[in-house]
């Protein structure tokens, strides 16, 4: 088997065989495939797709090219929930502590940044202290005692996963809907999941740009799923803006705190209710209505806040020694009007420049910098208004002013949720 063939067959637009998804994983792995050489082939994938068959087999292999864990250890009530990537998305941090507080256990395993979207590690590792490394029976047993943990995919868990997300961040494929699924889905196989939760992200700031494709990756994995005894819950929400105000890792920190212990509003803490309230639905086994009123209750008397400090402490972290940006820049706006959009994938680019981002996989991120939003969409703008707050280390030379878009008149209000697929 040759890695040249392979590239030129999917070049080609022709299926792969299981042997050859595997070689390829297991070469890869091995370095007899090199960096340049499963770049071409993931480029290959990213423009002419793959078959169904192609996606199994990849997630497959990938899940299996390291070490697995069992979450059944833990009991019935262990919810796992994933986000495919989103500008301002810190969900997992509010969401982890509301479902933890409701009596469903959180093993979860999460990434670092993948190109214009921030990653939960990223953010947690802005918290001074926090340790994000856990050893596997550390994990559990927070898991049985807490009824929550957060740690970085470790080293042996999805092993070819890690690489291969590595390299899609750096060389533009990250858009794949198959790799996005393989991926994801790769994952959770190896994690040991079997209850799971998706916020699909869809619009101009999410890698899926489309609701068609946002759907097809849905049903992609809700069959991975099927396939791996794992019930998955898809719900389809809209990235078109950003999702909150803050954008950055410890900014974003700042904000989950504003919700869970200020009590903070709009359509973030709609979103972390919705979300949690379907994960403790499937970890109570109980109906979404009765699962959405024990959230509510428990954001209400800070119950899930007490759980977020429970996390904190118990990984070390210290959430008053939280960086701050000596820098910061006011922008302004030049006209009037009405806010009627804000472009997420511009400010996910223009954070990433910042430096809360990484262009390259050897980057290393301002946990400080970030883009504050002062204005949401429908107010009133007057000239001179503060949009936006910057905060970097960087010099600005230059700012796109196509990010904000002013009207004379208002929008009808954008829809949080697009779909929900099961």
């Amino acid at each position: 088997m040759n890695i040249i063939e392979i590239i030129n067959k999917k070049r080609l637009k022709q299926e792969l065989t299981d042997e050859e998804i595997k070689y390829v994983v297991e070469g890869y792995l091995s370095e007899e495939i090199k960096d340049y050489q499963m770049s071409s082939l993931l480029m290959a994938i990213l423009l002419n797709d793959m078959t169904n068959n192609e996606i199994y087999s990849l997630t497959k292999y990938m899940a299996d090219s390291g070490d697995k864990l069992d979450l059944t250890v833990l009991g019935d009530n262990v919810v796992d929930k994933h986000s495919t990537g989103g500008v301002g998305d810190k969900t997992t941090l509010i969401i982890t502590p509301i479902v933890a507080s409701c009596g469903v256990k959180v093993a979860k395993m999460s990434g670092k940044g993948l190109g214009h979207t921030g990653g939960t590690i990223d953010k947690l590792e802005s918290i001074p202290g926090f340790t994000v490394n856990m050893k596997e029976d550390v994990f559990l047993n927070q898991v049985n005692t807490i009824n929550a943990a957060i740690t970085s995919q470790t080293e042996n868990i999805a092993i070819a996963d890690k690489k291969i997300y590595a390299l899609r961040d750096v060389t533009g494929t990250v858009e794949s809907i198959p790799l996005i699924a393989s991926s994801i889905m790769s994952k959770k196989i190896a994690l040991g999941t079997k209850k799971l939760v998706l916020d699909v992200k869809v619009g101009k700031g999410a890698l899926i740009k489309n609701i068609e494709d946002a759907k097809r990756l849905s049903s992609l994995m809700i069959d991975i799923g099927k396939h791996n005894n794992i019930e998955v819950v898809c719900v389809l929400t809209n990235m078109d803006i950003p999702l909150g105000n803050n954008i950055g890792n410890s900014l974003e920190v700042e904000e989950a705190i504003s919700i869970l212990r200020d009590g903070k509003e709009g359509s973030l803490t709609e979103l972390c209710i919705e979300l949690s309230s379907h994960m403790v639905s499937l970890g109570l086994n109980i109906s979404y209505e009765e699962a959405k009123d024990k959230v509510i209750e428990n954001l209400k008397n800070k119950s899930a806040y007490n759980k977020f400090l429970e996390i904190i402490k118990k990984q070390n972290g210290n959430i008053d020694l939280l960086p701050k940006e000596a820098n910061q820049y006011d922008i302004k706006s030049m006209s009037e009007g009405y806010l009627v959009d804000m472009d997420a994938y511009k400010l996910g680019l223009l954070s990433m420049s910042l430096g809360a981002g990484r262009k390259n996989k050897e980057d290393t991120i301002d946990y400080s910098a970030g883009i504050v939003i002062h204005k949401n969409i429908n107010d009133y703008i007057n000239k001179e208004d503060i949009l936006m707050t910057l905060y970097t280390n960087k010099e600005i030379t230059s700012l796109d002013n196509t990010i904000f878009k002013i009207s004379e008149r208002k929008i009808p209000d954008n829809k949080l949720i697009l779909d929900i697929m099961k």
